[in-house]
């Protein structure tokens, strides 16, 4: 990977970015007469034209368009729906993690068999809460903590906007009680409250991340989490709670390896909708859905319908889902464009889904930079039958505020794999124990097999197959985030 700073945006034209892997490109669609933003299509598709659908007023070609708007408009929060749906709601998964307004400590970094999402962190133990908003606002409480331990509570909405973050970066280590309020809430903050926080949904992910420094420090982390806190604002106050929000009928998650080819990805975003009280920007948008049978909390039938609807959907999505892939590519691995709020994405539902799928949860590049190493530097893609180093130069560690990391993931699921040592990253909290180069640098060899005991103490190791290399930087300074600073390349070392 050649490491170059990309902002994501919809291109013009008609090709929303090249495909990730390369495969046919991308299919044209028609115009609508209000697209996605900045992204625009205006060349008619022989197959779907303006055959009828079924649906008064609406061709074939126009419901392909919206399926695609659609999609990728979706993909975020039918992601997210996964992740809640496996720790939150069904009881029988073994991934439960608990209910609504409570916070699910794991005292533990990831391994492989955690699989609940891609690209799970395994630097920092988590913290997890989906918080309900309907009926009430509520309060999360944290402690104070030593100022050099970094942790971050970070709030991210059903179009996973980034829109708040209690940390060491936003708020500090001081501890403090936090407010988070869904969009229909008129009310005021009572005394004692840091800080109030609005998120545009009713159902909002908190995911926290606790820096641990070493397997010594877990027992300080535990502490720590279990003194993270929610409670209803009405708990907070100790009066008597409001009348509670109406039942849900959780529907069943779909499967992730479905999640992009079956049509029942339209009923979750149906039924997600409800949550999600349309922003003035996007009315029309959701407009265009309900144009096609997508209307907020009412089922999509995907299994009656006209056959014409059916073909049109399924190629909306295919569409859909080959901009990602296209767009994908294009970015070489700089993803730090593809997260943040709604302020900085700018309605760019194409940057949103392409981030859901590197990897979902993401922080905001303020605080965390994710560049992803695919390729080596001659451009092949990284694989566990040849052997690899990365090597920081003398005084050129990742220029960071918190600390830094590079992880292993096997392709395609972007999982960790499973290795002898049961080792999954290297981060800037094992620098005393890695070896330095004659000149001072640091060179990771990163690998299938053992580099030889004289250089396990760098080893990273690698799946036997095709992997790629997630690097995080926390709390980036500025010679991060100015590009000033660029993570080195891989290489391949000549057998």
């Amino acid at each position: 990977m050649h490491n170059r700073q990309i902002r994501t945006g919809f291109p013009l034209a008609t090709s929303c970015g090249p495909r990730w892997p390369a495969a046919a490109r991308l299919a044209a669609i028609a115009a609508l007469a209000a697209g996605l933003a900045g992204c625009s299509f205006n060349s008619p598709d022989a197959a779907s034209g303006s055959q009828s659908v079924g649906i008064e007023g609406v061709t074939a070609q126009q419901a392909r368009g919206i399926a695609r708007e659609a999609y990728l408009y979706g993909t975020p929060m039918v992601a997210s729906y996964q992740t809640m749906y496996a720790f939150n709601i069904d009881k029988n998964n073994p991934q439960y993690k608990g209910p609504f307004n409570t916070v699910n400590s794991i005292a533990r970094v990831f391994g492989p068999e955690d699989t609940a999402f891609v690209t799970p962190n395994s630097d920092t133990p988590y913290s997890f809460a989906v918080l309900d908003l309907r009926a009430e606002p509520v309060v999360i409480t944290v402690p104070p903590m030593e100022q050099r331990r970094y942790f971050v509570l970070q709030l991210m909405d059903l179009y996973t906007y980034n829109f708040a973050y209690i940390g060491s970066r936003g708020t500090g280590n001081g501890g403090g009680r936090f407010l988070v309020a869904g969009p229909r809430w008129n009310g005021k903050a009572p005394p004692g409250i840091t800080k109030v926080f609005r998120s545009e949904t009713e159902l909002v992910n908190m995911v926290g991340r606790t820096q641990l420094f070493n397997a010594a420090d877990l027992p300080n982390v535990k502490r720590i989490q279990s003194r993270y806190r929610i409670q209803t604002l009405s708990a907070f106050r100790k009066q008597r709670a409001p009348a509670p929000a109406a039942e849900v009928d959780w529907i069943p998650a779909e499967p992730p390896a479905q999640l992009r080819s079956s049509l029942e990805f339209y009923n979750q975003l149906a039924f997600l909708l409800q949550f999600a009280p349309a922003h003035p920007s996007e009315r029309s948008l959701q407009e265009r859905f309900a144009s096609i049978g997508i209307r907020p909390g009412e089922p999509f039938d995907t299994e009656n319908i006209n056959p014409a609807l059916r073909r049109a959907l399924q190629e909306g999505m295919h569409d859909g889902q080959n901009a990602i892939d296209r767009n994908r590519e294009a970015l070489d691995g700089k993803t730090d464009a593809l997260y943040g709020d709604r302020g900085t994405l700018k309605n760019d539902y194409l940057a949103r889904a392409t981030g859901t799928q590197v990897g979902i949860g993401a922080n905001s590049r303020e605080e965390a930079l994710y560049p992803v190493l695919e390729k080596d530097g001659n451009g092949q893609p990284l694989d566990g039958r040849n052997k690899y180093t990365l090597r920081f130069a003398p005084r050129g560690l990742p220029p960071v505020n918190a600390f830094w990391s590079m992880t292993v993931y096997r392709l395609p699921d972007q999982q960790l794999a499973a290795n002898p040592i049961k080792r999954y990253l290297i981060n800037s909290s094992m620098l005393p124990s890695l070896k330095r180069d004659a000149d001072g640098g640091v060179t990771i060899h990163i690998q299938a097999e053992s580099p030889g005991k004289s250089r396990e103490s760098n080893w990273l190791p690698a799946p036997q197959g095709p992997f790629m290399v997630a690097l995080r930087y926390y709390w980036p300074k500025p010679a991060l985030l100015d590009g000033k600073w660029v993570s080195p390349e891989i290489g391949r070392v000549a057998r």
